[in-house]
């Protein structure tokens, strides 16, 4: 290989410029250039640092504010909930008294009803009987021919009525 000819001198001199090149090209990256990139990747990763640290803190005030309103939204449905008993016990108390009424109503408007059964039924009873006296009196005339005795009949209509109840 003509290039790794090193008793050539222009090959020596090419590898003496360029170790000279490369010595020159190190030291102004390592003294300049490699400082400034160092600045800026320490800059950047402090910058990265004090992000990720208000994120951090960021996260932790959200959680905290899902955290107060799961209580909230706890509380409001607790509460919610208790007024929903509240309202279903008073309505149910409320129907329970107006049943009660209802039936109190009802119980006086059947016991209305049950005295004119009775005072309708005595007086049916007693227009029967005058009914059963009259025509038992008509009947034993004209089956005998002689006019009936009054109260042997009544007596023996309250005896038939007394009877059947």
């Amino acid at each position: 290989m003509p290039q790794l000819d090193f008793q050539n001198p222009l090959t020596i001199a090419q590898a003496v410029w360029m170790l000279v090149i490369f010595g020159v090209l190190y030291f102004l990256l390592s003294r300049w250039a490699l400082p400034q990139v160092t600045h800026v990747v320490d800059a950047r990763a402090s910058r990265i640092a004090a992000d990720l640290d208000t994120a951090h803190l960021a996260k932790a005030e959200a959680d905290a504010a899902v955290a107060e309103i799961t209580a909230a939204s706890a509380r409001a449905s607790a509460e919610a909930q208790s007024q929903i008993n509240r309202a279903v016990t008073e309505a149910k108390a409320e129907a329970a008294e107006q049943a009660r009424q209802a039936g109190e109503r009802l119980d006086a408007q059947l016991q209305q009803a049950e005295q004119r059964i009775a005072a309708a039924r005595a007086s049916a009873m007693g227009a029967l009987r005058q009914v059963a006296t009259e025509t038992a009196g008509l009947v034993v005339s004209r089956l005998t021919g002689n006019p009936a005795d009054p109260a042997a009949v009544a007596g023996a209509v309250d005896h038939a009525l007394a009877a059947r109840g």
